[in-house]
């Protein structure tokens, strides 16, 4: 019996997906030292000391910001997270939150909070104050979606089930995403389109350079008069001080976010939440799930699947013996794995291999063991970052 590989969690992972490694073969726990493996959620890794042991990292969650992925790749380890387990959950928030501002519900709600009196005087007051929280209905309103991914989506089509008309844009829109996409979704061909055309922007993309301040004052300033603007995304997708100023130019009715970034904490149209889209049982429940099947699978098998620094490497084992490796996307690789093998009188049984931008995964399947020395020269290997054998245990 070969020993524990040990996983350290830095968060509280939700145990129906802890329950998907086995106890006869993961030790898993906040207190584990010098971990094969990671889970987390929202802590942040980057002034943690990640040990040369660890061989992968699983974040229960889509964004991976938290996590120094850069350095990850280097060492050739994957970075997994769990890309549409929260779509759900994050769709239910957005409706909730167009509905917020369109029927002015969060000043309706502070306004009856500071009422008092009797019940006589309440309903004076009441009637007396609510035209002043009039608001308007989601039919025939139009509705911009940024970003077509699983989330959008889903926000697209719920959107349209109430009676919107929807406008979507994604430049990198997958087949998969363009498939569920409903048919009724008007295709856009830029932000600039969308925010001309919305009633009702609502934003559901990466944060990466080129998305930094994706809304600043000038693309503001497309939008029309009184619209209302979402942000379930990431906070620097958007400039925050843009949004104050086309608030405070009743540009826009109102901004719904789940970033309190200490400028819109009590700003007027401002509607802040405290980053609840992931927050609930069910989403909690699916990332960790997700995630957990998918570190399992790398550990014992070395399959690819979700990782954000590696492409999507799934091959069926064929043989007991498989070899994982990491390296560099340069040229000859392949040859060099292939030779390594050939020399020490090893057949290759079944090979895949391929690439994600500067990085490359290869799996290989091999008739007989393979010693030590083998896997010692793939890994010295120029290009290669990190190379794992991974036998089956003889049951």
């Amino acid at each position: 019996m070969s020993a524990l590989l040990r996983v350290l969690t830095l968060n509280n992972i939700a145990k129906v997906g802890l329950s998907r490694l086995p106890e006869d073969r993961y030790e898993v726990g906040g207190k584990i030292a010098d971990p094969d493996a990671i889970l987390v959620r929202s802590h942040d890794m980057h002034s943690f000391a990640i040990a040369p042991r660890v061989q992968a990292i699983a974040r229960a969650g889509a964004g991976t910001n938290n996590i120094p992925v850069k350095a990850m790749s280097a060492r050739g380890v994957p970075v997994f997270n769990a890309p549409g387990a929260n779509a759900n959950a994050v769709k239910e928030l957005v409706i909730a939150g167009m509905l917020i501002a369109a029927r002015n519900l969060l000043p309706a709600t502070r306004f009856v909070d500071g009422l008092t009196g009797d019940d006589e005087t309440l309903d004076k007051l009441v009637e007396d104050g609510k035209k002043n929280f009039a608001g308007i209905e989601l039919p025939k309103h139009t509705l911009g979606i940024i970003g077509l991914g699983k989330i959008g989506s889903l926000v697209a089509d719920a959107a349209i089930k109430l009676g919107m008309n929807v406008l979507g844009y994604d430049p990198h829109i997958t087949v998969d995403a363009a498939w569920g996409l409903p048919a009724q979704v008007r295709k856009a061909h830029s932000v600039e389109e969308v925010l001309k055309a919305a009633d009702f922007i609502t934003l559901h993309i990466p944060y990466v350079e080129s998305t930094k301040n994706l809304l600043n004052a000038e693309r503001l300033a497309l939008m029309r008069d009184r619209a209302i603007l979402l942000n379930f995304s990431r906070d620097g997708i958007v400039d925050n001080a843009a949004v104050l100023a086309a608030l405070n130019a009743k540009k826009l009715r109102s901004y719904v976010c789940d970033f309190p970034a200490q400028a819109l904490v009590n700003q007027p149209g401002v509607i802040a939440l405290p980053h609840l889209g992931a927050s609930t049982r069910e989403a909690e429940d699916n990332c960790a799930i997700m995630v957990a099947d998918q570190l399992r699978d790398y550990m014992e098998h070395g399959n690819i699947q979700n990782a954000v620094n590696f492409p999507d490497v799934v091959m069926p084992r064929e043989s007991q013996f498989r070899v994982g490796i990491a390296n560099s996307n340069v040229p000859n690789m392949l040859g060099q794995i292939s030779t390594a093998m050939a020399d020490a009188g090893l057949n290759i049984h079944n090979m895949l291999n391929k690439s994600k931008g500067d990085m490359a995964y290869t799996l290989v399947d091999v008739d007989s063991a393979v010693p030590a020395p083998v896997v010692a020269k793939i890994a010295a290997t120029k290009g290669v970052l990190a190379v794992r054998y991974l036998p089956l245990e003889e049951s």
